[in-house]
Parts: structure tokens; sequence; C-alpha cells
């Protein structure tokens, strides 16, 4: 299928690994001039090895003057943006929330939730300009059904969601869509971590954290990172035009978590 994407002008954050390498090669595939930024210098160093068509630069999305310096840059290069995808994401802690402690709760906020309004606050006039204008947020199954001993994340996926609804409002004049894409149990390291920390603050195996976790799903299975991408390509395309404000689920079905 070919989805017309060919010179698409993409920013994707945290692009370096996981979902968001996965999506910013997609792109590539797709014929699109891709710009990403990671936190971790050493995934951006990798990545001009391994992807020398994606642009790489390391950005923290919570600092405000790395992603004005990072976003005028990739824009400047393009000479525009038509996508953005917001992927950045940290686990935060896993632990009540007596337990949580304030600094753990605040990291996760700035980076799962303000960081993507860093990008969007910039992304917004210049999308405007777009004939094929979009944004992509990334949500989670947290951020619908909630998630015990993970109240920081769960509250931040919330908030992604009401962010994403309201801009689908604001930008829709000028044909920009907006969209939440929610992931439930995606296969990867960091899904690994989260379920090996559940295990150990509940006492159990992760063989057990697991099956738990799936029993709540009526497609028993990982989600994979191309599968994310694959949702990032159409919602971008110009197919997925009258597709807006939706908090779409790529999650085997995920009734709760546990």
């Amino acid at each position: 299928m070919d989805l017309n994407l060919t010179g698409t002008r993409v920013i994707v954050t945290a692009g370096a690994a996981g979902i968001g390498l996965e999506v910013a090669r997609a792109f590539i595939e797709e014929g699109a001039q891709v710009w990403t930024c990671d936190v971790d210098a050493n995934a951006i160093d990798a990545l001009a090895n391994s992807d020398p068509k994606i642009s790489a630069r390391v950005c923290d999305v919570t600092d405000r003057a790395q992603v004005r310096a990072f976003f005028d840059e990739a824009t400047g290069a393009m000479g525009g943006l038509d996508c953005l995808v917001n992927n950045a994401g940290i686990a935060g802690a896993t632990a009540r929330i007596e337990d949580t402690q304030p600094e753990d709760w605040d990291r996760c906020i700035q980076v799962c939730l303000t960081g993507q309004y860093n990008f969007a606050h910039l992304a917004a006039p210049v999308l405007r300009q777009s004939d094929n204008g979009s944004m992509n947020n990334f949500s989670s199954a947290a951020g619908k059904h909630g998630f015990a001993l993970r109240s920081a994340y769960a509250a931040a996926k919330w908030g992604v969601i009401g962010l994403t609804k309201s801009l689908a409002i604001e930008l829709g004049e000028d044909g920009v869509r907006v969209n939440a894409i929610l992931p439930g149990i995606v296969a990867g390291d960091r899904q690994r971590r989260v379920l090996e920390a559940k295990a150990q603050r509940l006492g159990k195996s992760f063989a057990e954290v697991e099956a738990a976790a799936f029993s709540y799903t009526s497609i028993r299975e990982y989600v994979t990172a191309r599968q994310l991408a694959d949702q990032c390509l159409f919602l971008a395309s110009p197919r997925g035009r009258t597709i807006t404000g939706q908090a779409i689920a790529v999650d085997g079905d995920t009734k709760m978590l546990a």
C-alpha cells in the first residue's frame, strides 16, 4: 500500500531505540525525512552508523532550551514539519502512592506529559502550515485503565489523552489531526524491566506477573514496535485525513492492567 508519505517531514522524539526507532525507520522506508532526538548520547552515536538516513541529536525533552534548539534545527533543515510523533517516556516508579517519592513523581510527569507539551507548543504553528499536518502522541493502556503501583505513569498517560483531544479541537480548523496511540504490553527491554520490578515488589516470579498481565487481554501476546509504527504511518498519511481526537488502543483488547 502506497501511503503517499514520500518527502513527509517528521520529528520523532526518543527515536534512538525501542518504539521510537522503529517508528523512525518505518517513516524512512516510506520515503519520509526524519529527525529524531534522544537523551542517550551513546544511542545517538550508534544511530549515525546504523541508520544514517535518520538525522539525530541529543536532547532532553524536559529541557526547553534543548527542545527549542533541536526543533529549530530540524524544521530548518527540512523546511517545515508535517508530522510530530511524541514518543519520549519513562516507566516511572513501581510503588504504592505513599512510597512514591516526590522526585520520582515529578520526573515521570515531566518526561511523559510535559515533554509532549514542550514539542507540541513549538510544533502547532508549523503544522498549521502543512497540507498534511498530524501529531501522534504516545499514551498507554494505563491512560485508559489506570495502573496500580504505577500511579505517576498512569496519571501522565491520562494527561496525554486530554492534551491530545484538546489539541485536536484547536488544530482541526487548519486540518491538522492529533491522535493518541495507546500501546498495551509491548515486547522489549522496557516492558521486561517493568514486569521484573513489579515481580520484586510483590514477591512473585516474573512468569507469574507476566501471566497475570496477559490474563486481562483477549489476544495474549506482546504488541510489537512495528505494529505501533504502522499505526503511526497510517495516521500520518493522507488516508488518515479525517481521523483525529482519538485514543487508539493497540493492545490486544486489554481490559485492565495488573
